[in-house]
């Protein structure tokens, strides 16, 4: 086990039965445009009360006496932006998701349950965020030598997982731990040379194994589908969002729009593969790249004008080389024909939507978590302002304030 995860377990471990942190300190954001993602519209001159990690009050009210107050000076507030398709698995890692303007994470993977890990820290007060949706050991037919340290009952699964039973005790292992949702492989991978993404994994019958397994639970499943066939087959199965979804067919978007199934693009992840440098920066990656790149475009474009809900995920670790991030995914949708609104809505209230979370995250609202950022224009108009987030608040606690950096008003 890795040293990160220890320490992980071992805070979790001490404060299981200890109080939780104390909240923060209330915190107000005077003269602040804020942005209604909803509606599509700016509500101009707001203060906002934050206290014990929530959105207590939107007024034009002064600054009540006594408490921490930041002046805004008409920058413009928008809801924390959610990355619905992660592999965070360092505290390095979520820093650099928080500092850009992310506070909400789902986990597609990781090793050791450092996404269930992390969510407790964060849930118990001892890191500021992002909050993380954790998801465990991705269900494939080699799954990460790691998930047997975790689960030594279960190493008859080291030579393979390939059958119905053993896709339901791969996810029933995942579920012991707490997991949020559950990922399955629909298709081989973009990011490995010798996969085809193209290639279907799992049938329907062993999807919907994986999909009726985890809703024992009451837990959702997000497949990994860049190919038709395993797509198509996923949707079927009753997975609650695709991921990537290259080379989808208005056939299985169709079906998508009928059923309510998600449709995370992790476009720039695509865009990343075909440029030196960042996650990706192999040869013959560049090359594959420079296929699947228009044809997810294609995939993206139909999925929104067939309503098919989208939802922003960068797709990275946020490493030290990682060059993805979820507002460029923003951009990159209205680059591809969405409005600066509904491309918004992809990493605000859609996601929040998909997660189950739309009454807690998503949007500047009374009763909210306290997740919010500020950026200098108005993104409504430049979706490129998301780019450079001045304020970065993560229930209820400043963790990115570089205010002093904006232009004077």
């Amino acid at each position: 086990m890795s040293k990160h995860s220890v320490l992980i377990l071992t805070f979790v471990a001490l404060t299981a039965t200890g109080a939780a942190a104390a909240p923060p300190e209330p915190l107000v954001l005077t003269n602040a445009n804020v942005v209604d993602v909803r509606a599509g519209s700016v509500r101009p001159g707001v203060t906002l009360v934050l206290r014990n990690g929530r959105i207590e009050s939107l007024s034009p009210a002064s600054a009540p006496a006594g408490v921490n107050t930041v002046d805004l000076r008409g920058r413009y507030v928008l809801p924390g932006l959610v990355d619905a398709h992660t592999h965070i698995s360092t505290f390095a890692a979520a820093r650099q998701a928080l500092e850009s303007g992310v506070t909400t994470v789902r986990s597609s993977g990781v090793s050791y349950y450092f996404d269930v890990g992390f969510h407790e820290l964060v849930k118990k007060g001892g890191l500021p965020g992002p909050d993380m949706v954790a998801s465990g050991y991705h269900v494939r037919p080699r799954v990460a030598d790691e998930a047997f340290v975790s689960h030594p009952a279960l190493f008859e699964l080291m030579s393979g997982i390939d059958t119905v039973g053993e896709i339901r005790a791969l996810v029933r292992a995942n579920l012991s731990q707490g997991v949020e949702w559950i990922k399955v492989l629909a298709t081989e991978r973009a990011g490995t040379a010798d996969t085809d993404p193209r290639k279907q994994v799992y049938t329907e019958a062993e999807l919907r194994a994986a999909v009726e397994e985890a809703a024992t639970r009451g837990i959702p499943v997000q497949a990994h589908a860049h190919g038709e066939e395993g797509a198509l087959a996923a949707v079927r199965a009753g997975v609650r969002s695709i991921e990537h979804g290259t080379y989808l067919s208005d056939e299985t978007l169709a079906l998508m729009k009928e059923k309510g199934t998600y449709f995370v693009p992790t476009y720039t992840t695509v865009v990343d593969l075909t440029q030196p440098g960042g996650d990706y920066d192999v040869p013959a990656l560049r090359l594959r790249g420079a296929h699947m790149l228009p044809r997810l475009r294609q995939s993206v474009e139909r999925a929104h004008r067939l309503g098919v809900k989208i939802v922003a995920g960068a797709d990275t670790s946020y490493g030290p080389g990682s060059l993805t991030r979820i507002a460029g995914e923003v951009v990159s949708f209205v680059e591809l024909g969405q409005s600066p609104a509904e491309a918004l809505r992809t990493a605000t209230t859609t996601a929040a939507e998909m997660l189950g979370k739309e009454r807690a995250i998503g949007a500047v609202e009374a009763g909210f978590e306290a997740d919010l950022l500020a950026v200098e224009g108005n993104p409504l108009e430049n979706p490129g302002a998301l780019l450079d987030p001045l304020l970065v608040v993560s229930n209820g606690q400043v963790v990115v304030n570089r205010l002093e950096f904006a232009r004077a008003k």
